[in-house]
This record gives structure tokens, sequence and C-alpha cells, in this order.
């Protein structure tokens, strides 16, 4: 019975491997993916292990997911031209799996970066990782001012609300001050005025 499973297993994970990706048409080993409007999100996540041709030109693609293209031994040519690559930190793999390729595979032809404005039109396979780190460092500063920000007008909302709370016990503790002096002097003035009520009675008994 395992060994049924098993084998069950093991067929699954053949035709997973061997299958066509979705939105793309496979013919043999050849697998196009091109001109389908994907985007790095909705790009598929597996191909053909045995897979030799893989088109991704012309959708919309701003970088490749960390291992996309590290399963597929087979490769032997990949077209990626005509997309719109972001050459921040997402882009170093890309970079770096196309530095790790022979130059008989050409797949760095046409893979230029569309953005930050400094690295626009440069071939990704030629960037220094200190130009790359740089764009990124403008992202992790946009954040830092903005974490900044916030906490700046946090703190400012505790201190109006510390303010609002000081002034607020302040008047209740001069309302308090107030209310037992009228209070004392109520009592005050009752007290006088029995004291007054009882004289006469105390002078005629006399």
């Amino acid at each position: 019975m395992k060994g049924l499973q098993l084998l069950s297993l093991l067929l699954v994970s053949l035709s997973s491997a061997s299958a066509c990706p979705r939105l793309c048409t496979c013919q043999g080993s050849q697998v196009n993916c091109s001109s389908r409007s994907l985007t790095s999100s909705s790009l598929p996540a597996r191909y053909p292990v045995a897979t030799t041709e893989l088109h991704l030109h012309n959708n919309l693609l701003t970088h490749l997911p960390n291992g996309l293209l590290d399963d597929l031994p087979s490769l032997r040519s990949i077209s990626l031209h005509g997309n719109s690559w972001v050459c921040d930190c997402g882009i170093l793999y890309l970079r770096s799996w196309l530095l790790h390729q022979p130059p008989s595979l050409r797949s760095h032809l046409g893979v230029t970066c569309s953005s930050p404005l400094s690295l626009r039109g440069r071939m990704v396979v030629y960037l220094m990782e200190e130009e790359v780190l740089d764009s990124c460092h403008y992202w992790y500063c946009d954040l830092a001012l903005t974490s900044q920000a916030c906490l700046f007008v946090f703190v400012l909302v505790q201190t109006a609300l510390l303010v609002a709370l000081i002034m607020f016990l302040r008047r209740f503790e001069r309302l308090s001050k107030e209310a037992r002096r009228t209070r004392e002097e109520s009592f005050t003035a009752g007290e006088s005025q029995r004291e007054n009520d009882y004289a006469p009675l105390n002078d005629s008994s006399i």
C-alpha cells in the first residue's frame, strides 16, 4: 500500500515538473510566455525541468522572483527584452543569474533598466552592485523619514493630550478648592447665625 502511495506521489511530482505553465504555451522543450502582459507577481513560479528555451519578452516584468531560474539545468536560451526592469534591490537576483551564464547564452541582450532615472538605459548585467544598493538606500531613506514623521506626530499628539490632562487636573483642583472654601464659608456663616439666634434667649433668661 505504501509503495502505491509513493509511486502515485512520484507520478504527480513528475507530471507537475513537466506540465506547461498556465498562461504559457509549450512545444517540446520550448516554453513561450511572451507578450502575455505578465507581471512579476503573475509570472508562473515553475517551468518544466527539461525546458531548453524560455521566452519572457514583451511583458510587464520589473524583476524576477528569487530562484525562478535555478531549477532549469537544461536551459540554453532565454529572452527577457521588452520589459520594464526596475533596477533596485529586486534586480539583484536577475543580475547575479546573468553574470553566471556563459556568453553564448546571450540572455542579457535587451535587459536594460527603465528606472530609477539615474540608471535608465543601463544594461542590468553591467551594473555595479554599489549602484544597485544606492538605489535601494533611497527607498530605505524614504521609509525612515516617513517613520520619523509618524513618530514625531505621535509624540506631538501625546504631548498635547498630556498638557490637556494637566490643565484639566489643575482646573478640577481649583474648582474643588473653591467648592471647599464656599462650603466652609457657608458652614461658618451658619454657625454665626445660630449663635446670634441663641444670644437673645440667653439675655432674656438673665
